[in-house]
């Protein structure tokens, strides 16, 4: 038998499911220059950004993937994101980045919050599921969480009113609110997905929270045949724990997304191999979907062993979202085997590899 017959009889058999069915896509149609390379502002970050986006780097080599990267230095100290970084993202309309440490306290400003309010990449999305073959207290979680991103508690609206008093404001509007709750519904029909649920403390902030539930009813409406309701934001966080697998597609408005999204990541499998992404009309920034830890863990960048996983999925979506769906498979199928084979894994998952070892193990799963 010839090479290329085997070649293609080793094909079918890793293509094929249980019922002989091949399950690779020949659906999709890509249109003339869709191939053509895309560029990819690149900010590596603070802390274990670097490494992680150094990780994706590789991968991305490795595969051919038909993009290239300007990368640019920032870091969370800095007063504001340089006019040269903002200048190459809206450009190109999609950027990948590590975290940006925030300073606690001071005068310093979130650049993170800074990207998404100067972008308009009104909405956040964390993805938080089971990965097979990394045991976690709960099965059959797969929850999207949808999360506004320009307003709400991150409006950076506070002023001291006399010595020892604090005013923050909260501001919510309807345009954002309807904004966030048609994209949720949108992203819910549009992925088969068959519940939103929206998040909120209109039991007390009645106004402002009432407003964003107004808001998701009115959107919830156009859109019958997924299931609507809503939870209160602490009594979600119990549900959370207790019985994650009966959230879908969650919407809420910017502080308790920040929160929900966390939780349900650390439930899911941790912050390590969660992805995300934010994306408004004309931009999109993909990175870490959850932010806690990703920045400030000297310890692990010091021994190259932070988990590239998050990113490195991150990266898939981003690819998804530059219309190279077949790249996109490629990396999380190669992603999803290291994590069932369980033989690399970094320590928050278990194990003791270093950030090279799981981006080896990847690279050796591409197909």
């Amino acid at each position: 038998m010839s090479r290329r017959s085997l070649t293609l009889l080793k094909n079918l058999a890793r293509s094929a499911n249980g019922s002989g069915i091949q399950t690779r896509s020949v659906t999709y149609m890509p249109r003339p220059g869709d191939g053509a390379p895309r560029a990819v502002t690149l900010i590596p970050g603070d802390g274990i950004g670097p490494l992680v986006t150094n990780a994706v780097e590789q991968v991305m080599e490795a595969m051919h993937a038909p993009i290239y990267f300007e990368k640019y230095d920032v870091h969370g100290e800095m007063s504001r994101v340089p006019p040269e970084v903002m200048e190459s993202i809206r450009k190109n309309k999609v950027c990948l980045k590590g975290g940006l440490k925030t300073p606690v306290g001071g005068g310093v400003s979130s650049l993170n919050v800074q990207l998404r309010k100067e972008l308009d990449l009104f909405a956040s999305l964390v993805n938080c599921f089971n990965l097979p073959g990394l045991p976690t207290r709960h099965e059959n979680v797969d929850i999207v969480v949808i999360r506004e991103n320009t307003e709400g508690e991150y409006a950076g609206l506070e002023h001291e009113v006399v010595p020892g008093v604090v005013e923050s404001l909260k501001v919510i509007t309807k345009f954002c609110s309807e904004r966030i709750a048609k994209y949720a519904f949108e992203y819910a029909y549009l992925n088969n997905r068959k519940k939103v649920t929206a998040v909120h403390k209109a039991n007390i902030m009645k106004l402002a929270d009432g407003l964003f539930l107004e808001s998701c009813r009115e959107v919830a409406k156009k859109y019958p045949s997924i299931n609507y309701n809503e939870i209160i934001v602490d009594n979600c966080c119990m549900q959370l724990v207790a019985k994650p697998e009966q959230f879908d597609v969650m919407v809420t408005p910017n502080l308790y997304g920040n929160l929900v999204a966390n939780t349900a990541a650390g439930i899911a499998g941790g912050t390590g191999v969660m992805p995300g992404g934010n994306v408004g009309a004309d931009h999109a920034v993909f990175e870490q979907g959850a932010s806690a830890g990703n920045v400030g863990k000297d310890k692990i960048v010091v021994q190259n062993k932070a988990n590239p996983v998050a990113l490195l999925l991150s990266s898939a979506m981003m690819l998804r979202h530059l219309q190279f769906p077949s790249f996109a498979d490629r990396l999380e199928t190669a992603v999803k085997r290291v994590i069932a084979e369980g033989k690399v894994r970094t320590k928050d998952l278990g194990g003791q590899s270093t950030t090279q070892q799981v981006v080896d193990a990847v690279i050796a799963n591409l197909e």
